[in-house]
């Protein structure tokens, strides 16, 4: 009976860790050819855009933010 516990809860916990890990779901990123930057809800997969800045954010609006102190973004 101990060891069924202890089961569910390490199960619990591996897919808790695996939702948390998966937060970040908004980036800047620019064009490498335009130099435009945006916002995408995907980590980029291709070489036509790169991630900008420090990496991801939670929100679409601390992404907003994040973008206007990314000097590679204000100076478009």
């Amino acid at each position: 009976m101990t060891k069924t516990y202890l089961l569910a809860g390490t199960l619990a916990v591996a897919l808790t860790g695996t939702a948390v890990a998966q937060t970040a779901e908004f980036y800047v990123v620019q064009d490498t050819t335009t130099k435009k930057c945006t916002i995408v809800d995907k980590k980029p997969t291709t070489t036509t855009t790169v991630v900008v800045g420090d990496g991801g954010f939670k929100t679409r609006t601390e992404a907003e933010t994040g973008m206007k102190t990314i000097k590679v973004c204000s100076s478009n």
